[in-house]
């Protein structure tokens, strides 16, 4: 069928009805640019270009190839070619994974091991620890982040600039409007959020950010000589956390769903599906392909309150049970010994800054500290994963569960405390996990409000779950009292890294941050002459959690905030 014939369609809409494949597309389809040829790549340098795409809010049911209801056939084909990572794990909100993916290290060993940094809070990652991009520059790389930050920048020292990146442009706080880049974090809280290097961007205004972002990252390969130097991109999608906004010819495709949240999520899943396609065109088309590798990563479980899916998993954003932390990833590369495949091998996001080091030609004195491991040859050439363990989390500050005790963790562990760790096949939770209910697609949003409210807030009448997360992944058998064994050797291994946490940072916020303050925008506040204060402050309130709770005068804010853009209370 000739696609000239169908008009009043969008591309989009052709290729999800069927009528268009992505092979029938021409270079101008998918944003080429006039004038410009293929590289001759034939002789390719060494190390390997490296792009790092990392979604925001993706289920782990919200893509094709896990039988999702949202069609995305690039995604699939990446992967299908590739490596699926089927046993590969984040954490449940946006300011951790992102932290881990840049230190390699468990957040109970940056200081972030409650919540998100808020747009207020003079907080950033620990000036101390050398970056994954840091790392990358010293070993001869040209470094870009384009995309959601979202990992402090009260000082210019916070900034991505400052923190290994030789470009920036993207938004640093959680969450902004697709369009007009405005991002609240309360009543009358508003500012502009789109930056470029360490300037605010206004004249992008009006220019949805799946497709701004896409057509920075197409600059950057056309612009940089492939053969002269290699190339690191990390691409942080805002996509697709709230607002649920998308282009209008995006969500036609889904127009027989029911569910509207889900529909205009699932519009806004599509416009990254076909984000994803123009790269790696650019990839192949400027000669960076035969000495790629392509990651693909989501930074925590879907909300299914915003049209998110984890389906058949357990729990949602937020939570540590597995539709939390259990991230969809792949890896596509030529530079793979064994491609498509499926692999089993356990692996966390930590573990991706000691293997990119390593593919990038560092040695292992690079990544002494981290909490990573290199797992590339567990990916390429299917060995076992040299990862056994995984910390989830560590949080001292969430609401202690009521019903937990340090009686019930043997004498050994307070189950009161938030904690998640998995060790070989065995899965252990304690304290409040988050809101641990299945959710098939398209049901929740269909409820009263008023039902979830009551439904979130029904306190667990436990505080320790065990769990065979090989022979039962979905969580539905919880084996605790069946073995008291295992309990108790989790409950030693949670001391055991308990010991080596550094304290929390998590201040209080800052007055002179607000927008109204600067120009209108959310930018640095603090000069990087003046000495932090945080930590003595969180000192004095960590001895006493029920203290600190009453001091947050914005709890009840919060806590509406988070049933809309959050999984559960933080």
């Amino acid at each position: 069928m000739a696609t000239t014939a169908l008009t009043g369609f969008s591309v989009m809409s052709l290729l999800s009805l069927g009528y268009l494949s992505w092979d029938m597309m021409s270079p101008n389809q998918v944003e080429n640019q006039p004038g410009q040829t293929f590289y001759d790549s034939s002789s390719v340098p060494h190390p390997p270009h490296i792009i790092f795409i990392m979604t925001d809010d993706q289920g782990f049911n919200d893509i094709g190839y896990h039988s999702s209801d949202i069609r995305t056939p690039v995604l699939d084909k990446l992967a299908a070619d590739g490596v699926k990572l089927e046993n590969y794990y984040v954490q449940p909100i946006c300011t951790p994974s992102r932290s881990q993916f840049i230190t390699g290290r468990y957040q109970i060993h940056t200081g972030l091991q409650h919540s998100i940094i808020r747009p207020r809070q003079p907080n950033c990652l620990p000036f101390d620890l050398v970056t994954l991009p840091q790392r990358l520059q010293q070993l001869g790389y040209s470094t870009h982040m384009v995309g959601k930050w979202h990992l402090g920048f009260y000082k210019k020292q916070c900034l991505p600039t400052r923190r290994g990146f030789d470009t920036y442009f993207g938004s640093l706080t959680g969450s902004v409007n697709y369009y007009t880049y405005e991002s609240c974090d309360g009543p009358g809280l508003c500012g502009f959020d789109l930056h470029e290097g360490e300037s605010t961007a206004g004249s992008h205004k009006g220019k949805y950010s799946t497709h701004l972002y896409t057509r920075r990252v197409r600059k950057i390969l056309a612009t940089h000589n492939p053969l002269s130097q290699p190339l690191f991109i990390f691409l942080s999608f805002q996509a697709v956390h709230t607002p649920l906004q998308s282009p209008r010819e995006y969500i036609y495709p889904y127009r027989g769903m029911e569910n509207i949240p889900r529909r205009r999520y699932a519009a806004m899943v599509s416009t990254v599906d076909e984000a994803v396609r123009n790269i790696t065109y650019a990839l192949r088309k400027y000669g960076y392909y035969q000495n790629s590798v392509l990651i693909f990563s989501t930074d925590n479980g879907g909300q299914p309150l915003s049209g998110g899916n984890n389906w058949p998993l357990r729990g949602r954003k937020g939570t540590y049970w597995e539709g939390g932390v259990r991230a969809l990833g792949f890896v596509h590369s030529p530079l793979l010994r064994k491609k498509r495949r499926v692999s089993k091998a356990l692996v966390h996001i930590t573990d991706w800054y000691p293997t990119l080091v390593g593919l990038a030609g560092g040695n292992e004195s690079l990544t002494e500290g981290v909490d990573g491991f290199n797992v590339w040859k567990a990916i390429s050439e299917g060995k076992e994963s040299p990862r056994w363990e995984i910390l989830h989390n560590i949080d001292p500050l969430y609401n202690h569960a009521r019903c937990g005790s340090l009686q019930k963790g043997f004498g050994i562990w307070n189950t009161a405390v938030q904690a998640s760790i998995r060790a070989g096949d065995w899965k252990l939770l304690t304290g409040d996990p988050g809101y641990g209910d299945w959710i098939p697609p398209q049901i929740l949003p269909g409820y009263p409000s008023s039902w979830w409210v009551l439904e979130r807030h029904i306190k667990p009448r436990q505080s320790v779950w065990l769990f065979n997360i090989s022979r039962d992944p979905n969580e539905r058998f919880d084996m605790s009292e069946q073995r008291p064994d295992v309990v108790k050797e989790l409950l030693a291994r949670l001391v055991y890294y308990n010991r080596t946490a550094v304290p929390v940072r998590y201040p209080l916020e800052d007055p002179r941050a607000h927008p109204h303050l600067n120009g209108g925008a959310w930018v640095p506040w603090v000069g990087d002459e003046e000495e932090d204060k945080w930590d003595s402050v969180y000192l004095k309130q960590n001895t006493k959690w029920r203290k600190k709770l009453t001091l947050i005068n914005s709890r009840l804010f919060f806590r509406k905030l988070n049933k809309r853009i959050m999984s559960n209370r933080i």
